[in-house]
Parts: C-alpha cells; structure tokens; sequence
C-alpha cells in the first residue's frame, strides 16, 4: 500500500496510507524504529452519526483525495462519504522543530440537517517495533491525556474541539488473548472510559460535535514523542500553549525557507513540472534523517510479507538523491551524509552493503564466501565509488576547502586506495562484487563505470590538495580500468554491454543479459564516449529489447522476476531506468523523447507526487514501496538537466 502522503522533521517521520490513517510512524531516527510496524497497528479514524459508525478504511464507503497544496511538507486529505454526508479534510504534518505528529480536523456536515457527529481517533503502537507484550498506556486525567510508553519511548495522544478535550477515552488490548481492539469499543458511539492496561495497548479518543447543516467543525489533534514521559509531556504542554494553527504556520514558514534553492531552480522549468518538482524534492527531504542517513523508504508494506522492508540507507542510493541536491546548492544534508559514510567506512577502505539510520549495519543476504571463487566482502563495490565521486561533485559545486580538508584523509584517500588495489590480476577491471541489483556476484560494467569515474574523481581533488603521487596513482589506476572495459565488457555478438563477468579457475564466464545498469553506467560515467558505435550500438539494442507499444517505460534487466506481474513481460517498469533512459536522450539533444518520458512519469505518479519503485505494465499501477527516494532523485535529476541543456 503506497504512502501518498509522508511527513517529517529528520527525526520524527509519519506515513499516511491510502485511507488517510497512520501506518508508519518513526522515532528517533528517520527509519528507525517503527512504532506502527504491525499489521494491525493502523490508527483508525472513524465517525459515527446518525446510530451508526464509519471507519475510513471500511470498504467502499469513503473517496479521498491527497495532496501538498501549500508549498510546504502539509499534507492536504480530503474523504467524503456519500451515504453518511459527512466530509472530513485533514491538514497534517509534522512539526518543524519539536517531535510532534498534528492534524487539523475540519469535519463538514453535507446534510440538510443539524446532526450530532462523533469523531473517533484510534491509536495502536509496538513501541520500537517490539513483538513482545510489554508496552503500557494510560489516561493521564491531569494532562487530559493518553499516554503510550515503553523504556526510553513515549506517546502523548491528546487534542481540542473548541478548547475542551475528548470527552471519552478506551485504553484496551489487541491482537492478543482474542482482543480486537479498543475501536470496536466505538461501534455504539460510547466509549468505556478505560484508564490503563499492559501488554499490547491500544486506545481510543472521542469528540462529540454539534454541526449545523451544511455547516462544520474543527478538531486539532495530536502525537507528542518523547524519549521520557516528561518530555513529551513537555511537547504537549507547548502545543496547548501556542495552539495548533501557530505550529503549522511555523512549519510552513520552516519548509518555505528551507525549499528556497529548490524553489529558484523550479523557476527556470517548464511550468507543467514545477510543481512536482518541488514535491518530489520535499519528499525525498522527508526520507533524510538529520543525521545524515538518506532511507531508500518508509514505507513498511512489504514486511506484511517478506522478511524486511526498505528503511535502510543504501550509500547508493544515498548518492544518487545527494547529487541533485548538491546541483541545487543544498550543502547540510550532503555533508551530514558523507558525515554517515565515513563513520560507517570498513577499516579496509570500503562501504558494506547498508545500514540502519543509526549507523549499524543493516541486515544482508551476501556471504563472504563465493562458489567457485573463494572469499570477498559482501558489497557492492559501485556504493563506495559513487560516495567518492559524488562527493567530487560537492566540491566542485562549494569550492570550499574546509570541506575537502574535513573528508580528504580520513574517507577519500583510504577509499580510493582501496578501490586502487581491488583489481582483478586476469582482466585488470574491479574484482567481482555484488550487482547494484545485489543479485549476482560478478564484476559488473555498472561497478567498472562508476569506479573508473571516482578514481579520476579522486584524482581531481589530489590535484587540489597538491597530493601529487595520489593523483597520479589514481588517475593511472582509471585509465587501466577503462583501456580493460574497453577489451572486455562490449558483446559484439549482441551489440549491448555485458551485464558483467566473473574469473573462475582462470577461466572468464560472461553475463551477457541486457540490462540497464550496464547502459546507464557507461554513459554517465563516461567510461565509453556517448557518440561512441559502442554506446550507440547499445542504446538501439537496449530500446529494441524492451519496446512496449504506446509506451517509453523501460524494466531493470530481461526477464525481471522481482515482483513481476506478468509473466509474458521481461519484468514490471522502473521509474529509475525509465528515466535514465530520459537523462541519455538529453544529453544527445533528443529532447521529444525526453519530454514524452517526463510527461508519462509525471501522469503515472500519484496526485501528491508520489512515485513507487515498479509500475505494473498490465494496468500502470504502483508497485513496491511508495514513495522510493530514488525514484524521486532521478526525476529531479532529469528536470535539472533540461535546465542545462536549454542553457
């Protein structure tokens, strides 16, 4: 289920589902932990008028719609239910600088007549994502509040309807010991006023409203997050204080500031995209913890059935969303982030494959031991080399040489050393290491692409520091690199790029699957001339291989199986290489290709911008995690170079 809506101030991070309800919910860390993890932990929102009760997730009985209107990470949900005439519309967001989660509640009676109309806000938590029965919550009646806690974690849940509290609270059990949950407690419009309980809580509050017809209401609501009860009382007590309507305002104020650079940017586009550039820009925002972890996504969907979902940072990821934010003149994040890398840097120089917004590693399916090959670290050798050469690119752009001073010796020189040696003695390219699909072990043409262009990258910046012997050490350790690319990795046979190849027993095993990686790295790092008859050759093979009537959308590789929906494809569509794709068309002026590209991207993402991982070549949905801060960056990198090339 996607997230049309996500919310966040790089410490508290909210995600809202297709029913408008809280289903991720992360604090302290952007990623980390999720207190809304399981499957029944949706804080339900519900109404009840008229002798019956409505949840916005009963089926079929409420419309929505999403949207950012205000310039600013403000959520904006509309749902309307015709049978109950009722219409909510929630503004939402996540303070700017204190951990708090609000929603302005604007309920509207559609009705010829006055009504009584009771709002409903369910909440269930598994504080630090804990299965285990110990968390505890209870009605604070000096505080006319309900508080969740567990160890170092609590939850203020309180809220106004013309400066008087809920009128009725529950705190109950759920999932276990045949415990539904405290909102079936709302099914007669009555709550039991339940005071406290242990184990696996949930409550529920109530605001009984009089509304006149075709007349309305507002209820202000609220989550304060705290690591101890007296600070996210304290976080309560301020939000009485200065009022809700204050702290959006703030907030408000807070993004419209920050999206400056993003805003002068969005000027020089098309008009058709400055809108879902500045969203896309604030969505990927939301997805950096302000430690410098950028997560790949919140959206916990895919641990209803798998093993885990995306709430790592991958440093590849996280290079390719700092790019674009560097090329707008952003600086905090990108430093925070290469902040992240360095502490998270292997003593031997190297990146491992991901890590949790704190800092640990993340949890991984590559051994150190390799059938037919013997021992290699489990990585991926591209997220080192792209943190290298992304990082080349922060210095370029700020020129600021406390910057390089800060990162020179303790993650440049230890990581370009080490990409140095890490050369395979047969071939002369970079020893095998996972693919950025992280499927095959293998050295890929996409890992050759980018190491070759860190190296010259680190060169550059050894230039800088008057590092003679490195920069010449490196610079020749690139151009060997590229003169074995060019004897080993082009498949005349199919005229593409080989996907990678591995040495085993002395003996080159080829992967010659056409695969867009393999495509974009070339071109984008420069390892082959994009007029070369390589590149040309390869881009028609590549567009031939994966053409689709009416339609430029572009899969990962043939015969992609990862989440595929039709087994007669070669694999569901990527927004990522789709708009590589539109990046290369770019580059050699074909520019109707590129806008048919963008225009398709920005008609198939959601009303509030969000973009998934896949679309679905059967009926264009949104597949895999939504929103994907990739995704994202690829679109904001795409728009950014139609600014160059109209320049």
């Amino acid at each position: 289920m996607a997230r049309p809506i996500v919310l966040s101030n790089g410490e508290l991070h909210v995600g809202l589902n297709n029913f408008g309800l809280v289903h991720d919910f992360y604090y302290p860390y952007v990623g980390l932990p999720n207190h809304s993890a399981g499957q029944s932990t949706r804080h339900r929102v519900g109404i009840w008028t008229d002798g019956r009760i409505s949840w916005l997730d009963t089926p079929g009985e409420w419309e929505f719609t999403f949207r950012y209107p205000q310039g600013a990470l403000i959520g904006h949900t509309l749902a309307k239910n015709e049978s109950l005439q009722i219409l909510l519309e929630f503004d939402d967001f996540v303070d700017s600088s204190i951990s708090a989660f609000m929603r302005n509640i604007h309920v509207i009676n559609l009705s010829e007549s006055a009504r009584e109309i009771r709002l409903f806000m369910h909440q269930a938590f598994t504080i630090d994502d804990s299965r285990s029965n110990t968390d505890t919550a209870q009605y604070l009646p000096d505080s006319e509040a309900i508080l969740h806690y567990r160890g170092r974690r609590a939850f203020i849940i309180s809220g106004l309807h013309d400066g008087k509290p809920f009128d009725q609270h529950s705190v109950g059990l759920f999932g276990i010991e045949d415990h539904e949950g405290t909102h079936r407690d709302a099914d007669d419009g009555e709550l039991s006023n339940g005071n406290v309980e242990h184990g696996r809580v949930d409550s529920t509050i109530r605001f009984t409203l009089n509304v006149a017809a075709k007349s309305s209401e507002r209820v202000h609501y609220w989550i304060a997050a705290g690591s101890s009860t007296r600070e996210a009382l304290y976080i309560d007590k301020q939000i009485r204080h200065e009022g809700l309507i204050k702290r959006l305002h703030d907030t408000a104020k807070w993004w419209h500031k920050w999206l400056k650079p993003a805003v002068e940017t969005a000027s020089k586009l098309d008009p058709a995209y400055h809108d879902s550039f500045l969203r896309s820009v604030m969505i990927i925002k939301s997805q950096i913890d302000k430690r410098g972890a950028i997560i790949a996504s919140t959206d916990s969907s895919m641990l209803n059935y798998y093993r885990d979902a995306y709430a790592y940072c991958w440093p590849r990821d996280g290079a390719f969303v700092m790019w674009p934010f560097i090329r707008m003149g952003y600086t905090e994040e990108p430093y925070r982030f290469f902040e992240f890398c360095r502490r998270g840097m292997h003593p031997s120089g190297y990146l491992m494959h991901k890590y949790r917004a704190d800092g640990g590693l993340g949890a991984s399916w590559h051994p150190y031991v390799h059938d037919g090959y013997g021992s290699a670290p489990p990585i991926q050798e591209d997220e080192t080399a792209l943190v290298v050469f992304v990082f080349a690119e922060f210095y370029e752009a700020t020129k600021d040489m406390r910057i390089l001073n800060d990162f020179y010796d303790s993650m440049i020189k230890p990581m370009a050393d080490w990409m140095t040696e890490y050369v395979d003695e047969h071939t002369g390219l970079p020893r095998p290491s996972y693919d950025l699909w992280e499927e095959v072990f293998l050295t890929t043409t996409f890992s050759t692409s980018t190491v070759y262009a860190a190296l010259h990258a680190a060169a550059e910046l050894a230039d800088v520091r008057d590092d003679k012997a490195n920069a010449v050490k490196w610079r020749t350790a690139a151009n060997d690199i590229a003169t074995a690319a060019h004897k080993y990795l082009y498949n005349k046979d199919r005229r593409a790029f080989y996907k990678g190849l591995i040495v085993k027993n002395g003996k080159i095993e080829y992967n010659d699957v056409i695969d867009a990686s393999s495509l974009f790295g070339v071109f984008m790092f420069g390892l082959f001339s994009v007029k070369s008859p390589e590149l040309t050759a390869a881009v028609d093979t590549f567009v031939t291989t994966f053409k689709s009537e009416g339609v430029i959308a572009y899969p990962r590789y043939e015969n992609d199986s990862y989440h595929r929906v039709d087994p007669q494809s070669q694999g569901n569509w990527w927004f990522i290489t789709t708009l590589w794709m539109a990046q290369y068309y770019l580059e050699i002026e074909e520019h109707d290709l590129a806008r048919s590209i963008l225009a398709w991207v920005n008609n198939i993402s959601l009303q509030s911008s969000v973009m998934s991982e896949q679309i679905s070549p059967v009926d264009h949905s949104l597949i895999s995690p939504s929103p994907l801060t990739w995704s994202h960056a690829e679109y904001v990198a795409t728009l950014l170079d139609t600014i160059k090339r109209s320049k």
